[in-house]
C-alpha cells in the first residue's frame, strides 16, 4: 500500500453507510477505540521488538510501526523475526553429524602445522567452531573471472562427469543459460550419472516452470529449497518466513571437482545494457568433499533424506598445494557465521582490506571494523557497481558513503558491468570467494556459502582481478561527494531507514 493511497481521505457516503451499519450508540465511539487500538499495537511492540534484536532492526521496525501500526503489524508478523520450524531446526542438528563423518574421511589432510600467519589462524580456527568445517591441505584453486568461459568450464565438467553431479543456484533462468544446464544435466542422466538439482524457489522461479518437468521426466532430481508456504503457514510458525532464502552457488561433480562463488544460471545479459561480470573458483582437491557436504545437507533439509551416502565422497588425493575451508552461513546457525568472520579478519588485518560486493549495506559491527582499520593505518578499498539493478539498495548504500570517506575508505565505481562478484582479500594472506553479499541480508537472512583460501598465490591471483575492477573504477572523491544536491541526500538517508528489510 502506498503513502499517497494511506492519505487519500474516504469519501462522506462511506462512514454514512458504515454508520447506518453499525448498531445504535456505536458510531460515536468506534474512532476512538481504533486510535486506542493503534496506540496498543505501538506500545505493546514497543516492548516486544527490541528483545534479542540489533538496534538498527529495532529501529527500523518501530518506525514503520508508528507510522502504520496495523500495516507494521502485519508485515512484522510475516518479516520481522528469523524463524526457522521447529522440524527444520531438528534436521539441522542431525546434519551435524553427517559433517562430523565427512570431517573422519578427510581428516587426513588437516595441514601438517598451524597456520603461521596471525590472520589466516584465527579465521581458520574461528571459521571451523562457526560452521564445524576445518581448513583443508591438498587443493587446487582456480579463479574464473570470464562470464561465458565460467558456463562454458561448467558444462563441459558436467559433460565428463561419470557418476554423479550435484547443483545449487538461487537463479535458474527461463533463458539460453538455463537451456545450456538443462541440456548438459540431461546428457549426464542419459549416461547413468546420478544428477541432482536443488534451486531456491523464489529466484528459480520461472526456471522451475519451465525446466523442472522436463529434467523430472530425463530422471534428473528436482528439488525446491525453502518452497513458498501459505501465509497461514508462517503465521502458525509451520514455515520459514517468506525473505529466507537459500542464495548458494554450488556446483559439484563426481565428487572431486567443485565451482563456488557468485555465478547464478542465467545469460550474462539478464538485463538489457547491463551485463553480469562474475568471480567462481574452480577446486580440486579434499575441499571438495565439504561443498558435497553443503549440498547434500541443503538437500536433506528439504527432503529429509539425510543418506550422506559413501560414493558421494569418493577417495581423495592431494591436487594442488592450497589450503581451503568452507564457511556456510544462514540463519539456522543462531550467529552470524560470514559476518563475524570477516569483522574477526578486518580487525585483525595489518596492511590492506578489498572487498568486492554489488551491495554493501552493513550494520553497525561491520562498519566500525572497516573505520577501526582506517585508524590503524590499514588501506580499505570498498569495490563496488556503478549500477545496480535495485535502485532502493544503491540509494542505500550511497547513504554509507560520507562516513565510509571520511574514516578513509576508498570507494570504487565499477563502470564496465554490473559486478555481482563478491570476494575479499585480507593482507597476502586470505581469500575469500562466494555468495555472500555485505549486507545485513546476507550476514542474518539468507543461506549463503564462501570457500576460504590461505594462500598467498591466490591471493595474488586474486589481487590481480582486484587490479583490473580499479583501472576500470571511478574513485568517490570526498569533497565531490559531499556537493551532491540535497534532495539525493534526502532520498539515500530515507532508504538507509529501512537497511534492515533490504
Amino acid at each position: 500500500m502506498s503513502p499517497s493511497l494511506l492519505a487519500t481521505p474516504l469519501p462522506a457516503s462511506w462512514f454514512a453507510s458504515l454508520q447506518g451499519a453499525m448498531p445504535v450508540g456505536f458510531s460515536w465511539w468506534w474512532p476512538s477505540l481504533f486510535t486506542l487500538a493503534e496506540w496498543a499495537i505501538r506500545l505493546a511492540m514497543l516492548v516486544y521488538v527490541p528483545q534479542r534484536r540489533a538496534p538498527a532492526a529495532a529501529r527500523t521496525w518501530l518506525l514503520l510501526i508508528f507510522f502504520l501500526p496495523w500495516l507494521g503489524l502485519v508485515l512484522y508478523a510475516l518479516f520481522g523475526r528469523i524463524y526457522y520450524p521447529k522440524s527444520r531446526r531438528l534436521k539441522l542438528a542431525r546434519i551435524n553429524q553427517g559433517i562430523a563423518n565427512v570431517r573422519d574421511r578427510v581428516a587426513r589432510f588437516a595441514p601438517l602445522q598451524p597456520l603461521p600467519a596471525a590472520v589466516a589462524a584465527d579465521a581458520a580456527g574461528l571459521i571451523e567452531r562457526l560452521g564445524s568445517y576445518s581448513p583443508m591441505r591438498g587443493n587446487a584453486v582456480a579463479l574464473l573471472d570470464d562470464y561465458e568461459a565460467t558456463v562454458a568450464a561448467m558444462i563441459a565438467d558436467i559433460d565428463g562427469a561419470r557418476h554423479q553431479v550435484h547443483l545449487l543456484v538461487y537463479i535458474y533462468a527461463a533463458d539460453a543459460t538455463g537451456r545450456a544446464f538443462t541440456d548438459a544435466l540431461l546428457r549426464a542422466s542419459a549416461r547413468g550419472v546420478r544428477c541432482r538439482l536443488l534451486v531456491d524457489a523464489l529466484g528459480a522461479r520461472a526456471g522451475w516452470r519451465m525446466f523442472a518437468d522436463t529434467l523430472r521426466d530425463g530422471g534428473v532430481e528436482v528439488v525446491q529449497a525453502l518452497p513458498m508456504r501459505s501465509l497461514m503457514a508462517v503465521l502458525k510458525g509451520k514455515s520459514a518466513r517468506f525473505d529466507l532464502r537459500n542464495h548458494r552457488k554450488i556446483l559439484v561433480v563426481d565428487g572431486s571437482i567443485g565451482y563456488i562463488g557468485s555465478q547464478n544460471v542465467i545469460d550474462a545479459e539478464s538485463m538489457p545494457g547491463l551485463p553480469n561480470e562474475e568471480l567462481v573458483a574452480r577446486v580440486t582437491g579434499p575441499v571438495v568433499a565439504e561443498l558435497q557436504a553443503v549440498f547434500l545437507a541443503d538437500r536433506y533439509l528439504e527432503t529429509g533424506d539425510g543418506n550422506f551416502d559413501l560414493d558421494s565422497f569418493p577417495p581423495m588425493e592431494a591436487q594442488g598445494p592450497h589450503i581451503a575451508q568452507m564457511l556456510p552461513s544462514g540463519p539456522g546457525y543462531g550467529t552470524q557465521n560470514a559476518q563475524m568472520a570477516l569483522i574477526s579478519m578486518i580487525h585483525r588485518a595489518r596492511s590492506e582490506v578489498v572487498i568486492t560486493t554489488p551491495y554493501f549495506v552493513p550494520d553497525e559491527a561491520f562498519l566500525q571494523a572497516l573505520h577501526l582499520a582506517c585508524y590503524r593505518g590499514v588501506a580499505v578499498h570498498l569495490v563496488l557497481s556503478q549500477r545496480i539493478d535495485q535502485r532502493f539498495t544503491q540509494a542505500a548504500q550511497e547513504a554509507y558513503f560520507g562516513v565510509l570517506l571520511d574514516s578513509g575508505v576508498q570507494i570504487h565505481l565499477y563502470r564496465p558491468a554490473f559486478l555481482h562478484a563478491k570476494h575479499v582479500t585480507i593482507d597476502d594472506e586470505v581469500a575469500m570467494v562466494g555468495s555472500t553479499n555485505m549486507d545485513i541480508r546476507s550476514f542474518a537472512l539468507n543461506a549463503e556459502a564462501a570457500l576460504v583460501i590461505y594462500d598467498r598465490d591466490v591471493v595474488a591471483r586474486m589481487r590481480r582481478i582486484q587490479q583490473r575492477y580499479l583501472a576500470n573504477s571511478e574513485t568517490v572523491v570526498r569533497a565531490v561527494w559531499q556537493r551532491r544536491p540535497l534532495h539525493t541526500r534526502t532520498w539515500q538517508n530515507l532508504c538507509r531507514l529501512a537497511d534492515s528489510l533490504l
